[in-house]
């Protein structure tokens, strides 16, 4: 079976410098003084309007509540801040965001502000070796974080795993794969001490996931959806450490509403757009039609490493300066 994945005509991608003052001009430090191997791509995408940069002389406030206590403790420092956007058709992805992320990177560092993706709800280095951003695409470089969540009646609490196999309390879901035109994915009803399983399980997917379609986006740039099969062969050579293959079973979810006859209450994550409009914002993650084993079962199976580094992703992209200017 198909998946139908509809492809907006254009996407918008934001970044946050939160700051205690401004001492320079946002509007003339980006482009002109981005610097690096992405500043030529900047000045392109500022001169057709799909780089921006807006100065707010008011705090930011966070919607949610995931910053560390230190970097609350920068946050009410701060006094104003920037919203650094890129607006782009699909095809332009990954490198659009990439520029945005850039000029971001280049104004926190100069401002010596809290860089913050509201996407991912996470900060992002902007000193030592990661001051500036990676020329190489890698979905592992702060591009998706992790809505781990777990039911209030659960049997087996995270800090005292028991009855593993009788668990079913955890949820882990994606963050940051809308910003590439996908839906996010998320794993439901594994025991809480697969955590990390889960996260790696779903991080190869997602892995997997985004390179054919950012390869599918190159290859057809006028595209309107994007028909993926509901399921995915993992080889070794989508997984960190490589390992036997194994099917994935992709499936449409509601995850707002959880699966259904499950006992206890959990927040949901909203993954928009609202419900009702057509559009497929997540898929379940799961064993193939025919396992005969649990959920837990499965993933055990799958998992033959912690490790839970990606291997960069390589679909062969353009020049950054040169896809912009397209």
């Amino acid at each position: 079976m198909k998946i139908t994945i509809p492809l907006p005509t254009t996407m918008t991608s934001y970044f946050i410098v939160a700051m205690e003052q401004v001492p320079f001009d946002v509007e003339s430090f980006v482009p002109w003084r981005v610097g690096g191997p992405f500043k030529r791509a900047a000045i392109t995408a500022a001169a057709h309007g799909t780089l921006s940069v807006t100065h707010h002389p008011t705090p930011w406030k966070p919607t949610t509540t995931t910053l560390t206590d230190d970097e609350r403790r920068r946050l009410r420092r701060t006094r104003q801040h920037v919203v650094v956007s890129t607006t782009a058709p699909p095809h332009k992805l990954p490198t659009a965001v990439q520029v945005a992320r850039a000029s971001a990177r280049a104004l926190a560092r100069e401002s010596d502000g809290l860089l913050i993706d509201p996407l991912t709800d996470s900060t992002i280095l902007t000193c030592g070796r990661c001051a500036g951003e990676p020329t190489h695409f890698r979905l592992d470089d702060d591009w998706l974080s992790w809505d781990v969540q777990v039911h209030d009646a659960a049997t087996c609490p995270p800090w005292d795993p028991s009855d593993m196999g009788a668990c079913d309390c955890l949820r882990v879901t994606s963050r940051g794969l809308r910003r590439f035109a996908l839906p996010e994915i998320t794993l439901d009803g594994a025991a809480c001490a697969h955590n990390l399983c889960a996260t790696n399980l779903l991080r190869t997917v997602a892995g997997r996931l985004l390179t054919d379609h950012l390869s599918y986006l190159a290859r057809h740039p006028e595209a309107t959806t994007h028909k993926i099969d509901d399921f995915l062969h993992i080889q070794p050579a989508d997984q960190p450490d490589g390992g036997l293959p194994f099917g994935v079973r992709l499936t449409p979810y509601d995850a707002d509403a959880g699966e259904l006859g499950r006992t206890g209450s959990i927040r949901r994550l909203k993954v928009g757009p609202a419900p009702g409009t057509g559009q497929i914002t997540c898929l379940k993650v799961g064993p193939p039609s025919g396992f005969t084993g649990s959920l837990n079962d499965w993933l055990c199976a799958t998992q033959v490493s912690q490790h839970a580094t990606l291997t960069s992703i390589d679909f062969h992209s353009p020049d950054p300066a040169r896809v912009l200017a397209a």
